[in-house]
């Protein structure tokens, strides 16, 4: 089984899931279903129940349900019941709830949109040569993560912008003087944890994209910190909620994102489920 990891969010909770590369297909957690559309407080319980009653009948969903290592809350693995997707499907129309309907529409939507191909770019850039060829720290090496992940996307992908924009009645950085604002950015120390906070959030207030700017730079960051510091933010960490407000208030008082970024540090720098995981939650703090 490859450790190919993905997660989904519906409802704001977290469906995890894995690649089988032999198969070519995925493999969900049944249990983080039962828990997002039940609201149960126990869902191993109530998955354990629905198990054995699957069992009682002699279903055939009970035998294509199959055990996969997959990394819980507290960053330990466990095994865990799994289903494939086309299985998951069948297993969700047993559980009687009123959001099971919702969440089939949800599980079954094709994303096609910017937002869905430029994430399946994100994953690939782990494996892509460029990963190793963008600049740290700089406005070039910002352009080449904004370029690969929107190429093709955005007619703008890679390019600073040349109009004004703002973010719920929050103003970024002025277009006239954005060249000397990134000139200036760029010289920015980042020698140790706070300093590249500081250069992040200081990126962030200049947000030089039309669109596309947090998911961009949160992997601009990162590559900061893995360069310097041999450590990288474990997005999954920090809650969409929280980061968002800390973010909001970044440009007053940056102490909060800061200690956010701070906590959530880890050493797991060459960690492809690591990467995979961050990009489902930089995606998913960018969802309305």
């Amino acid at each position: 089984m490859n450790n190919k990891i993905s997660i989904r969010f519906f409802d704001d909770r977290e469906v995890r899931a894995v690649w089988d590369e032999e198969n070519s297909k995925w493999w969900f957690s049944i249990v983080d279903i039962v828990a997002a559309i039940t609201d149960s407080p126990r869902p191993r319980v109530y998955w354990g129940t629905l198990k054995n009653r699957l069992k009682t009948k002699n279903s055939q969903l009970y035998s294509k349900c199959i055990q996969l290592k997959l990394v819980s809350a507290d960053g330990k693995k466990y095994a865990t019941d799994c289903f494939s997707q086309d299985d998951i499907i069948e297993v969700v129309k047993t559980i009687p709830s009123k959001k099971s309907i919702e969440f089939l529409d949800w599980f079954t939507y094709s994303d096609n949109s910017i937002d869905g191909k430029s994430k399946t770019k994100a994953y690939a850039l782990f494996e892509s040569s460029l990963i190793d060829s963008i600049e740290i720290g700089t406005t070039k090496g910002l352009q080449q993560i904004h370029a690969y992940l929107f190429g093709g996307l955005y007619d703008f992908a890679g390019q600073i912008r040349q109009k004004n924009i703002s973010k719920n009645g929050f103003r970024f950085a002025a277009a006239q003087y954005l060249d000397n604002t990134l000139k200036q950015l760029e010289q920015m120390p980042e020698e140790t944890f706070e300093q590249m906070a500081d250069k992040y959030v200081e990126m962030n207030i200049a947000h030089p994209f039309m669109e596309g700017n947090g998911r961009s730079t949160r992997i601009w960051f990162d590559l900061m910190l893995k360069k310097n510091l041999k450590k990288c933010v474990d997005w999954s960490k920090i809650g969409k909620k929280d980061y968002i407000n800390a973010m909001t208030q970044s440009p007053q008082d940056s102490m909060e994102i800061k200690n956010l970024l701070k906590k959530a540090l880890t050493n797991k720098i060459k960690s492809r489920e690591m990467f995979m995981k961050g990009i489902d939650y930089s995606y998913y703090y960018e969802e309305d």
